[in-house]
């Protein structure tokens, strides 16, 4: 994550524990420019975000950019679905592996990269409960392991 150019404006944390990530995918995302300077200063919220293939494009819902504050009657409304920008040959294969497997396209994180808003997308499968428990077990194991062994840590 530490590429040159690269600022990380948002990360979605939950993303990782709700769904099990397959493989990830960089977009440019489409914004209006008070979306952008609310997003340099981070106002973003990724709840229940997700990508969806509709007409051979690709749009992003659900993802609330805070309106600006100087913007005033020029803001958007804050939830409207957002395009994604992908070649149209990833746009496709997307496509064809949400529906055959019943996959999910999840944002992870957006950042600008020389200037430019990019998403990173997921494709994801959903969790199951018991299989969000298995993995809190699993990380708590691991972390209890590793502080027995450095006692000064």
């Amino acid at each position: 994550m530490g590429e040159v150019g690269k600022k990380v404006v948002a990360s979605n944390r939950k993303a990782r524990h709700e769904y099990e990530v397959l493989d990830t995918f960089e977009a440019g995302l489409v914004l209006k420019g008070p979306e952008v300077k609310s997003l340099r200063e981070g106002k973003v919220g990724f709840q229940d975000a997700y990508a969806r293939v509709e007409g051979g494009e690709l749009w992003l819902h659900s993802l609330h950019i805070s309106p600006y504050e100087q913007a005033n009657r020029f803001n958007e409304d804050p939830l409207r679905p957002r395009k994604l920008l992908l070649h149209r040959q990833e746009i496709l294969r997307l496509l064809g592996k949400v529906e055959e497997k019943g996959l999910t396209l999840v944002p992870l994180s957006i950042y600008f990269r020389r200037g430019y808003a990019k998403v990173s997308l997921a494709l994801a499968r959903g969790r199951k409960t018991y299989d969000k428990r298995e993995k809190l077990k699993r990380k708590t194991q691991e972390d209890e392991a590793r502080r027995a062994m450095d006692p000064y840590r």
